[in-house]
């Protein structure tokens, strides 16, 4: 059982100390998190602090971060560990049949040889370590399986070396942008946190708490059109971390209201698609 935090309060002073600020559901699922040993599956839109809430648990807890990017063809290799085959041919290429392969073999399958990933460097990790799982609903099911496997003991068997299991567990994020409906066996083993579109209010005190040149009034109006584009039929509405880009764009530019023009003029920092910008300045009326 975990000891990192003492309360859900105490898990949302922390994380504001780093910047990050989270409701009162993400405190309560980090601090059982903790201590039932459980994974958190933060699932909702891109861009909505999902990836933001391990690297500020990790900061909260003074842990190293460990990322696994998920993406389609990941296999056991890539997100576990496989063997250094270069370095292994070296060896034997060296050894000019001065031993036996039997001694070789023993030689070669050692941890010299061996190439940690993610997983692995979670599990063996003496070192309290945030495990970050990035966009788990990109994976095959295959692997999606090794992960139930890793996540279900903390442990994972290389037949040359044995069995390896985890001193410290880690706490461990995985983060979901429902591409695919994830396995129930899955879900089963998570804390299950979804992660929306912020309130206009929330996205205002995060505008702010990210940009800190950036005046009330002016987050508020960021906020308020932010809010305005997600309301219309866009193809990719504008996310938190577009939201926090805009601000600092306009902190830039020295601007001091958010006025039809200097929208017209920025609006390609939140909106991303030709489409998006088209119909948006059609309708621009609407946000003021």
């Amino acid at each position: 059982m975990g000891d990192r935090f003492a309360s859900a309060q105490e898990v949302a002073v922390r994380l504001q100390a780093t910047g990050y600020l989270p409701d009162e559901t993400m405190a309560s699922v980090a601090f059982l998190a903790d201590r039932l040993d459980k994974p958190i599956l933060a699932e909702g839109p891109a861009g909505v602090g999902k990836t933001g809430l391990a690297l500020a648990l990790a900061e909260a807890t003074g842990s190293r971060l460990l990322r696994l990017q998920c993406y389609e063809g990941l296999d056991e290799s890539r997100a576990l560990y496989e063997w250094n085959y270069k370095k292994q041919l070296l060896r034997i290429q060296a050894d000019e049949r001065q031993s036996g392969w039997r001694d070789l073999e023993a030689d070669i399958f050692t941890e010299s040889f061996l190439l940690e990933r993610p997983l692995l460097g979670a599990i063996r990790s003496a070192d309290p370590v945030v495990l970050l799982v990035d966009e788990v609903d990109r994976l095959e099911v295959e692997t999606e399986a090794l992960l139930l496997e890793v996540l279900g003991d903390f442990q994972v068997s290389i037949p040359e070396l044995g069995t390896i299991r985890a001193t410290r567990r880690p706490l461990v994020v995985l983060t979901s942008n429902a591409t695919r409906e994830l396995s129930e066996a899955l879900r089963r083993r998570c804390l299950f946190l979804p992660v929306d579109y912020p309130s206009l209010e929330r996205e205002r005190e995060i505008v702010r708490a990210r940009v800190p040149d950036l005046n009330e009034s002016l987050a508020m109006q960021v906020a308020r059109v932010v809010h305005w584009l997600r309301g219309l039929d866009l193809k990719k509405p504008p996310s938190v971390s577009e939201s926090i880009d805009w601000a600092r764009t306009l902190v830039v530019l020295g601007a001091h209201s958010l006025d039809e023009a200097t929208i017209e003029a920025t609006l390609q920092v939140v909106l991303k698609h030709q489409r998006d910008l088209e119909r948006a300045r059609a309708q621009l009326g609407g946000a003021r």
